[in-house]
């Protein structure tokens, strides 16, 4: 079947709250990317926002957790990219490209930049190694493919004010092969429990979920 219309997540830094958020997405037959810092994935790994302790998770076994989803670079030790010299980038992206592979059986093709710093030299550097498209923090409030996927913007982040007016204008507009749609939503799963608003992607999920002529899936599936 073709698609001129399609959902996708996308989700950093790998920490405890992607469990709950994984089944959730599970649940209503979602798919997301997720964007992994394999240097500082380990039990003593934590920050604090808001007095709600984050952990990271330890990478080894996760593969069954994030089956069925696309598992993404975001860098080494999530470090900016214009904090980089030349031969740093090597260590920060091609370092935690591997380890992805080594974990989860296939080498990534998508990255998201660590605080959405984006440098050309990262840019041209990262396409090099084999990656294909590379998310920033920019939103677009619309629906087009991107023009640019090695500086990709989402159309919002799950706590936009206008995220359910974004998703019923998405279900509204009708399918058009000429002028296909992708509604992308990213964010950090650790924000819904700092703000206690899980309940928002759950009504965001019950709103875009089993709809007719919708493709459901990853970046890697949405973009390429």
């Amino acid at each position: 079947m073709n698609y001129s219309k399609a959902v996708t997540f996308s989700y950093d830094d790998g920490i405890e709250q992607d469990r709950r958020l994984v089944e959730m997405f599970n649940y209503y037959h979602m798919k997301c990317t997720f964007n992994l810092n394999t240097g500082i994935q380990t039990p003593d790994s934590f920050f604090d926002i808001n007095g709600v302790r984050i952990h990271r998770m330890p990478q080894e076994g996760l593969e069954k957790l994030y089956k069925g989803h696309e598992i993404a670079v975001h860098g080494l030790m999530h470090t900016a990219p214009d904090q980089l010299s030349e031969k740093e980038l090597e260590q920060e992206f091609l370092t935690d490209a591997k380890n992805i592979e080594r974990l989860y059986g296939k080498y990534p093709v998508g990255m998201a930049y660590a605080y959405g710093v984006v440098t050309e030299e990262a840019t041209r550097y990262l396409t090099t190694i084999g990656i294909h498209y590379a998310r920033t923090v920019g939103v677009t409030h619309n629906f087009e493919l991107p023009r640019d996927p090695m500086h990709l913007e989402a159309t919002c982040h799950h706590d936009d004010e206008r995220l359910f007016e974004l998703a019923e204008e998405f279900l509204q507009r009708p399918a058009n092969a000429a002028n296909p749609m992708l509604f992308y939503i990213w964010g950090h799963s650790y924000e819904l429990e700092v703000n206690q608003n899980w309940d928002r992607m759950e009504k965001l999920c019950e709103m875009l979920a089993g709809k007719e002529g919708i493709f459901y899936g990853t970046n890697a599936e949405c973009l390429l």
